[in-house]
């Protein structure tokens, strides 16, 4: 345990008065009722054990905030939509649900918006002015949070990571200072890619794209036809244009109600595809996916822009949930063949997805932040409930150092999970970028009050 934290967990009589003097948002003792509900996200599988509650209105409450930790030795955790796998324990938290500005300038092609904004809220904003975000596979993620995470969409060959559409950003040091950063400001490369390891984002500004209509969505096919999909996938991905992005998932679907019903208590094989192009220049591309097997499930089709969940159609009810996974530098029928040995549908495993995502074209190109580039990933996620827990980070693990020999060595920031950094500290990053954010951090957060230690960089 940590100097930090072994003094962070003795704070049980920490008295919250003058934090809550300091600050303009509400504050909670941790037995607080109000406390289970302003602190729970999409996943559920975190347990917080925090030492108090910030409910932030605005800058000032989240500088206010750090302020009054720092000079206690206490951390702070943030927490917005709760997508993330960390427990945060003898911390304070500061929830920033409540910023929620969000504003779509047409004229510059430009939103700012709030930490407390999903990107469902800033597509629908945008869809009327023929403008999209470059968003994840589920507009449920906030913004920020996927932002500084590198963020990879569905989308990506052609407009990269949502890391590199970012513009301008305000943010609290680990010193309570709140700075107004662009690019060329050394903490903001240091946010893009490096989560909340040398500040907390309060707004941040993003560029948007051009985009009414796409031609996309998911062919489900049966999963005895794993060995054949994934490897027609991967010869026909590797001759497309970046004008189309697609990634391919081994899927074990509960039997559950929530699962639809051509597809509920099976094992399938989810293609995603989306296609920036007329519909019959999609149909054409597309065509030899549609020939490898007969498809139990096919909604690809045009789609407004607006519809880009129905590309990965991933959950929107709250779960326990892990994730974990990697970058890869190729893509070989052999890795295919070693990611079906490990996590075919022979197999019965404690796990929901395992892909293959293209993240590669544009987003080889960015030059913003210190997030992680390579043209493919790897990804697992699994159940976490309890029955579980003690199993599924093995058996993720050993899903992707199945593809070792693949391996880019590095780990989207998004799909960090506390085991994969307790096992690989500073795996989010190369040895250079992860040396030159360390740097920053340790200027911006003298005291390791944010998320340096959480991502090993401290």
């Amino acid at each position: 345990m940590t100097e930090l934290a072994t003094r962070a967990a003795t704070t049980s009589d920490v008295e919250l008065a003058d934090l809550r003097r300091a600050v303009t948002g509400p504050v909670w003792d941790p037995g607080d009722v109000e406390v289970v509900a302003e602190i729970a996200g999409f996943n559920l599988a975190p347990v917080h054990e925090p030492v108090g509650v910030v409910g932030a209105t605005d800058a000032h409450d989240v500088a206010a905030s750090v302020r009054w930790a720092r000079a206690r030795g206490l951390g702070v955790a943030v927490v917005a939509t709760g997508h993330a796998d960390f427990s945060h324990r003898g911390t304070l938290i500061v929830s920033t649900k409540r910023l929620d500005r969000c504003e779509v300038d047409p004229a510059t092609r430009t939103a700012t918006v709030g930490a407390g904004v999903k990107w469902a809220r800033l597509v629908e904003a945008a869809a009327p002015h023929g403008l999209a975000g470059v968003t994840g596979s589920s507009t449920d993620v906030g913004v920020v949070g996927f932002c500084t995470g590198g963020g990879i969409g569905p989308m990506i060959r052609r407009f990269g990571l949502g890391s590199d559409r970012v513009r301008a950003m305000q943010v609290v040091t680990g010193e309570g200072e709140v700075r107004e950063v662009r690019a060329g400001d050394e903490l903001f490369d240091a946010m893009l890619g490096g989560k909340d390891a040398a500040g907390i984002v309060v707004e941040m500004t993003v560029e948007l794209v051009e985009l009414s209509t796409f031609y996309g969505g998911a062919i489900f096919f049966d999963g005895a036809d794993a060995p054949a999909v994934l490897h027609a996938w991967r010869d026909w991905q590797a001759g497309l244009t970046e004008n189309t992005t697609t990634s391919i998932a081994i899927l074990r679907m509960p039997d559950m109600d929530g699962a639809p019903p051509p597809l509920r208590g099976r094992t399938v094989v989810h293609l995603r595809v989306a296609h920036l192009g007329p519909e019959i220049e999609g149909l054409e591309v597309l065509s030899p996916m549609r020939r490898v097997a007969t498809p139990i499930v096919d909604t690809v089709d045009v789609l407004p822009a607006a519809a880009v969940d129905a590309v990965h159609c991933d959950p929107t009810d709250p779960m326990p949930s892990w994730i974990t996974g990697g970058f890869l530098d190729g893509m070989t029928h052999a890795t295919i063949d070693a990611l079906l040995e490990v996590a075919g549908p022979q197999h019965e495993l404690p796990v929901i997805v395992v892909e293959l995502r293209q993240t590669g074209g544009a987003a080889l190109r960015g030059r913003q932040g210190v997030a992680a580039r390579a043209p493919f990933s790897v990804g697992v996620v699994a159940p976490m409930v309890p029955e579980l827990a003690g199993i599924v980070p093995a058996v993720g693990h050993g899903i992707v150092d199945a593809l070792a020999a693949w391996s880019a060595g590095t780990v989207p920031a998004n799909y960090a999970s506390p085991q994969t950094l307790a096992a690989r500290p500073g795996a989010c990053w190369s040895d250079a970028d992860r040396e030159r954010l360390a740097a920053v951090v340790a200027r911006t957060d003298p005291d390791a009050v944010l998320g340096g230690r959480r991502l090993g960089l401290r």
